[in-house]
């Protein structure tokens, strides 16, 4: 994948510092949230508005201070000719890049498990490919940090596009390094295409999994929230500028952190309608995800949603 042939969508980390002037100067982002929260959305799902807190203005350094994007509503999604699973379509393969320690391994497998309950589809981890794979033309050793990191667009284009299965809805690459997207780019925690139905990921910014149980638990949850927004954005999904949305933009890691892992109501119609799965059935997952591993707020969330999903 290149800049000039496809549109790359990250969770991107840079070190950036916009003034706010240049937002108020340029009128900001308006939403299309200002205007169209009240519209009706398949599922019931208008009951969870009042559950999710609107997207508020843009700090310094946040992915809006930087990138003007105007979101995208349930109906404007639909009119896209979304990348949805099709036919034989149906499977999500997640494909191992390089060594990982066993907590690293095992935050792997809850991934697939993960993602197989968000998007209502089987997942399937393929056996892993070695660190080799990617020639050192594809690598760089970042010139301030000395940080190893790998090309994301090399992963895309020439490990996973060759290598698409036929029944494969995504395909996407995991890896314990370190991603850097091309020139200009300091790293990104992800990486995916809105067409092509591949994408990157790196558990390395995630924290150590094996410092306790809260930082495995952490490192969970930063993993599931980049792999989850990164296959939405395979299944034609923007970024959200209307709430505080697991499809938000995020520039750096407290801006990711701030994000939710659970959907607003106008992504979770998406991929409702990209995947043909029931809401109430799809909290009851991801609840019981969150119950059998220690995460308590996500617990809480999920189960107020699928109350006011149920209500009247």
């Amino acid at each position: 994948m290149t800049r000039r042939t496809s549109v790359l969508l990250a969770v991107l980390a840079n070190a950036i510092v916009l003034a706010c002037a240049l937002w108020l100067l340029g009128g900001g982002c308006r939403s299309w949230a200002d205007d169209r929260t009240s519209e009706e959305l398949p599922f019931g799902l208008e009951r969870l508005r009042e559950l999710h807190r609107p997207l508020g203005a843009p700090m310094p350094g946040d992915w809006l201070a930087r990138y003007r994007e105007r979101g995208q509503t349930w109906r404007q999604w639909r009119a896209s000719s979304p990348v949805t699973p099709t036919g034989e379509r149906q499977v999500l393969y997640i494909q191992p890049i390089g060594a990982f320690t066993p907590d690293e391994r095992r935050i792997v497998e809850l991934t697939v498990d993960f993602l197989a309950r968000y998007f209502d589809r089987p997942a399937r981890l393929l056996d892993d490919l070695p660190d080799e794979r990617i020639p050192a033309r594809a690598r760089r050793v970042h010139p301030e940090w000395n940080t190893p990191q790998v090309l994301t667009t090399y992963v895309l284009d020439d490990v996973l596009k060759p290598a698409l299965p036929d029944d494969a809805a995504t395909l996407i690459a995991f890896t314990a390094s370190d991603l850097w997207p091309g020139d200009g780019w300091n790293f990104v925690f992800g990486q995916a295409s809105l067409r092509d139905r591949v994408g990157v990921w790196s558990i390395h910014r995630n924290g150590d999994p094996t410092a306790s149980d809260a930082a495995f638990r952490l490192c969970l949850l930063r993993t599931i929230k980049t792999a989850t927004h990164e296959t939405g954005h395979m299944f034609s999904i923007a970024h959200c500028t209307a709430y505080e949305c697991n499809m938000c933009g995020s520039n750096h890691r407290a801006e990711s952190d701030r994000h939710p892992l659970a959907c607003c109501p106008e992504c979770v119609a998406k991929i409702c309608d990209a995947t043909g799965a029931d809401p109430a059935a799809r909290f009851e997952r991801l609840a019981a995800f969150c119950a059998s591993h220690g995460l308590e707020h996500e617990l809480a969330f999920y189960s107020a949603s699928l109350r006011a999903l149920r209500a009247n």
